[in-house]
């Protein structure tokens, strides 16, 4: 049978990892394998997620190196990339599986609900949704996955600290388009009720459309996060 592996990348997530990872416990349960990879966490991190998974693992920060570790290390035939604060939906391995083997895509993402108080979390996660299936790109939010072979015919994450699953897609849809399921997964709206709703969707507009029209991942990511990474 086809094995999935389930890549974690976390940095400093202390506070919630420990309930992101038990999360997974029941796709570990099926034949799932679970890898984390820390980058170099101050707060413990790693120490927390280790009874949770089959394997952690430590690198440099930066999520595409990360994911890129964690893929290297992974026995799985097809990887999902996987935020902390990302629930998958029950079963979520085995549609990921038939899709692949039944649809000629080799690789995709799913749909995506936004958790969280705010109203316009919903609205926010449709229009998501329908944006990832008119362009063919996904973003971490939505759990990309991919067949092992793919993964490695398109170079893997490319080494930029920010838009690095937009530039995956990119690759990967000159192997094939995305199959796009509409399954689920819940993402953690703390980002969006942080920041602000009209904010958070103003800023992450700018930096894409910064990003399309050439601006290099490393400026971005400065804007981004207010300092080098």
């Amino acid at each position: 049978m086809t094995r999935i592996s389930i890549v974690v990348p976390v940095l400093n997530e202390a506070g919630v990892v420990a309930a992101g990872l038990a999360a997974l416990a029941e796709f570990r349960a099926r034949g799932c394998e679970l890898i984390v990879v820390d980058g170099a966490s101050t707060d413990g991190t790693a120490e927390i997620a280790r009874p949770f998974a089959d394997r952690v693992l430590i690198s440099d920060p930066g999520r595409a190196r990360q994911m890129n570790a964690g893929a290297g290390s992974a026995s799985g035939d097809i990887l999902i990339f996987l935020h902390v604060d990302t629930r998958l939906p029950e079963l979520a391995h085995e549609r990921v599986r038939a899709g692949i083997e039944t649809s000629g895509c080799v690789w995709g993402r799913f749909d995506a609900n936004i958790e969280g108080a705010h109203p316009l979390l919903g609205l926010i996660a449709t229009m998501m949704n329908w944006r990832s299936r008119l362009t063919g790109i996904a973003t971490g939010d939505q759990a990309m996955f991919v067949t092992r072979a793919a993964f490695r015919a398109a170079g893997g994450f490319p080494a930029q600290p920010l838009m690095e699953d937009i530039a995956l897609s990119k690759a990967l849809k000159r192997l094939s388009p995305p199959l796009c399921l509409a399954e689920r997964v819940t993402t953690s709206g703390r980002r969006w009720e942080r920041h602000g709703i009209a904010r958070t969707i103003l800023f992450m507009w700018w930096l894409r459309l910064r990003y399309f029209f050439g601006a290099s991942p490393a400026l971005l990511a400065r804007t981004y996060y207010g300092k080098d990474v």
